[in-house]
């Protein structure tokens, strides 16, 4: 200590340099409050930064896995929709064939009504000509009876004779008709 205590009787007291005492003391409280601060306060300041760091990471993984989800179900959609879209497509193919098969029965049915309303057209036609030669037939028979009668002079009431001779003389004018077909 002699050296210290020759250097500062030279030495006008160095304002930066404290004297050995304060030097020791300040050194102790230092190590004390630095003590202190590493039991008490870091172990705080270390327990906040790890929950935080623990928030982060938390929050990372949640929005990871709900990314994840998102995905799950943006892919879910994307399958019901192109299911959706399939199911469609067959219901549209289903209603083309059975509007098809619908019109051709309707045709179907169609033709044959048609087929029927000329059938029964061609049938009311050759009964209706066959009523009318009919008629005609007697109408005609009548006729040359009055005129046979007034020719002959002579009555031929006779419903008998009066038919044979229709019957006959309506029959030779058929045949005339034909041959001259």
């Amino acid at each position: 200590m002699s050296l210290l205590v020759q250097l500062a009787a030279e030495n006008p007291e160095n304002p930066l340099i404290p004297p050995g005492p304060e030097l020791v003391i300040g050194l102790i409280a230092f190590v004390i409050v630095f003590g202190f601060l590493a039991k008490k306060l870091l172990p705080n300041i270390n327990k906040v930064l790890e929950q935080r760091r623990e928030a982060i990471e938390g929050g990372i993984e949640k929005a990871e896995a709900a990314q994840t989800e998102a995905q799950s179900v943006l892919e879910q959609y994307k399958a019901q929709l192109a299911e959706a879209r399939h199911e469609a497509a067959r219901l549209r193919q289903e209603a083309q064939e059975q509007g098809a098969t619908l019109i051709a029965e309707m045709r179907a049915e169609g033709q044959r009504q048609r087929e029927e309303i000329v059938a029964a057209g061609h049938a009311q036609i050759e009964a209706d000509r066959k009523s009318a030669a009919q008629a005609l037939r007697q109408d005609v028979g009548h006729l040359a009876t009055d005129l046979a009668g007034k020719l002959v002079g002579e009555s031929l009431e006779d419903h008998a004779r009066q038919s044979r001779v229709i019957d006959r003389f309506l029959d030779e004018l058929e045949e005339k008709a034909e041959a001259a077909r």
